[in-house]
């Protein structure tokens, strides 16, 4: 059982991130994230930015360009209308930084899938 567990993770190892690779990749599935239309959006979900130290702007401006190198983030207009998040920057005792953000708004306005990515107990369960 262990060694179809380890041949399985080897299979799609891609899709899981490490310390040389950020962020997991599957490549070929997409997840299209469906709003509530019908619900009316707030006037405007842009907040001000949070200060920051002028370290805190340095990391998060990497972080930033890491996203948008990744395709994960893109630089928009002025005038395009985005819901967004003020990003805030979280620097952990040994000195890493992780750029966080706060989508409990937009969240609201999400369509929940009806057939979530299983639960990885539920898989483990299944394989034993």
């Amino acid at each position: 059982m262990k060694e179809k567990l380890i041949d399985l993770l080897f299979k799609y190892k891609n899709a899981f991130s490490t310390d040389k690779e950020p962020l997991g990749a599957i490549i070929g599935h997409e997840v299209d994230i469906i709003l509530n239309v019908e619900k009316p959006y707030p006037p405007l979900l842009r907040r001000p930015a949070y200060p920051a130290s002028p370290r805190a702007r340095e990391s998060l401006e990497i972080h930033i360009k890491e996203l948008m190198d990744l395709g994960v983030l893109r630089k928009v207009g002025h005038n395009e209308q985005v819901e967004v998040t003020t990003p805030v920057i979280i620097t952990w005792h040994n000195g890493k930084s992780r750029m966080v953000g706060d989508f409990r708004v937009l969240n609201t306005y999400t369509i929940p899938d009806r057939y979530p990515i299983p639960r990885i107990h539920d898989i483990l369960t299944q394989l034993s």
